[in-house]
């Protein structure tokens, strides 16, 4: 009788696609399962909780940054009318 393989952690990703790529590969890696991989399941769980909240980071800095943008292109339109 073998004993499952168990896959390590890994570090937090740094980048929006290196935490999109864990996640889809992860998604796809659920996907394709005939049987649940139990033994590997936490790992892969906290590894996509940790690349999901690299990703909500990122796209809320990018929310913000284009909102302030917008925000700075009225005012700059609003004083030239006057």
């Amino acid at each position: 009788m073998t004993t499952p393989t168990r896959r390590r952690k890994k570090a937090a990703p740094k980048t929006f696609k290196a935490a999109y790529d864990i996640l889809k590969n992860n998604a796809a890696e659920l996907q394709q399962q005939d049987e649940p991989d139990i033994d590997n399941l936490m790992t892969t769980v906290e590894e996509s909780i940790a690349a999901y909240r690299v990703c909500e980071t990122r796209i809320n800095a990018v929310q913000q940054a284009l909102d302030a943008a917008f925000a700075e292109e009225e005012d700059n339109t609003d004083n030239s009318d006057s």
